[in-house]
């Protein structure tokens, strides 16, 4: 692990594994998780040759938690410091739920600045909310709701919330994990990207996506409504659905063979 200055010379936690690989490929968490979330995806990357890049969001694992920036412009502009920093370029930017969000904004504020792929999962995309163009989110008194609940109790917010990750009887163990991880979020991390996930919309920025684009969503997901694929795929140019029909909001553990094949066919071509 290493840190890069962003934004106020706010530090981010960036991991470079296999620097010397074929490709790289950078993957951004979503909420309110860290870099450790892609843990079984990482390994299959390394083995397969690939660099694989992961960075922890401003306010969330071993990254700066800051009293404010946590608007989608600014954790796009942090993902640009670490990848114009690093000297990035021809990468496969993958963004998971909010994470997603993240990718999205950043192709659209930086155009795609170092980027020659991108992979949706489970993505926050186009609006987390209900909006006139996105009838499947969320409303915004279910975020607010969240958002109270931070202030309140947030370790049983996040072990309810982790719940509804998954469509399959995951193991205890598993589920455990991904508490600790949702955990070591920093409280103001948690609420100030709840307030993004409530209140910005991506819509009109789908279009503006000009490099080929995979959209890799479950059908059984209650964070992310399998609706918000659908519209991706329809206002993403040049882009690919690929629907996991036995899988909740994380289809890359969900069915993770059957993921883990599909992501590497596509960033394979």
């Amino acid at each position: 692990m290493f840190y890069i200055d962003s934004v106020n010379n706010n530090k981010i936690a960036v991991y470079d594994l296999n620097p010397e690989g074929k490709k790289t490929i950078f993957l951004v968490h979503g909420w309110p998780l860290s870099h450790k979330m892609f843990e079984y995806q990482v390994n299959v990357l390394v083995d397969y040759g690939y660099r694989v890049i992961t960075m922890d969001l401003r306010g969330f694992g071993n990254s700066d938690a800051t009293a404010a920036g946590y608007d989608y412009d600014t954790l796009a502009t942090d993902l640009y410091y670490v990848i114009y920093y690093m000297g990035l370029c021809d990468i496969t930017l993958v963004g998971f739920s909010m994470g997603g969000a993240i990718a999205t904004r950043y192709m659209t504020l930086y155009k795609g600045y170092g980027v020659s792929k991108l992979c949706l999962w489970g993505a926050a995309v186009p609006s987390f909310t209900k909006t006139e163009n996105n009838p499947y989110g969320v409303t915004i008194e279910y975020v607010n709701d969240l958002i109270n609940q931070v202030y309140r109790d947030r370790p049983k917010l996040n072990k309810d919330f982790g719940n509804m990750l998954f469509a399959t009887n995951v193991s205890e163990p598993l589920r455990n994990w991904f508490l600790d991880i949702s955990n070591s979020a920093s409280s103001v991390g948690e609420i100030g990207t709840a307030i993004s996930l409530r209140d910005e919309d991506l819509y009109n920025e789908l279009h503006r996506i000009c490099v080929p684009t995979g959209i890799f969503h479950g059908e059984k997901d209650k964070v992310c409504n399998f609706g918000f694929a659908k519209i991706m795929h329809r206002e993403i140019p040049n882009s690919r659905l690929f629907a996991f029909p036995n899988a909740g909001h994380a289809a890359f553990y969900d069915e993770l063979d059957n993921f883990n094949k599909a992501f590497l066919g596509f960033i394979r071509k």
